[in-house]
């Protein structure tokens, strides 16, 4: 890169739905940004579902790439109650990109 890297944390870090916190990544990543990240409390609620914003952002990511020519990323959180949720989650993650 040869410059230092820029990111934030997307906020509000409760109340989006999955596809409107992906289009929050999105209009980051193609503003600039080189990466943003899950706020720590961003699991999965009722609203916005871990598997549905992870498509999203995946989609966000991939469709900022392709605009800008630029490796852009996001931090997943992929916290849950029990290891094998987590493994889960993290494969999830690592399939989509």
């Amino acid at each position: 890169y040869g410059r230092p890297l820029l990111g934030c944390t997307i906020k509000p870090k409760l109340g989006l739905s999955a596809k409107n916190y992906g289009r929050a990544v999105y209009e980051c990543l193609r503003g600039g940004l080189d990466f943003t990240k899950d706020d720590e409390n961003v699991n999965s609620q009722p609203f916005m579902r871990w598997r549905d914003r992870f498509l999203f952002v995946a989609e966000a990511i991939y469709k900022s790439q392709a605009e800008t020519g630029e490796i852009k990323g996001h931090y997943l959180n992929a916290t849950a109650a029990t290891c094998e949720d987590m493994m889960k989650r993290a494969q999830c993650a690592k399939d989509l990109g």
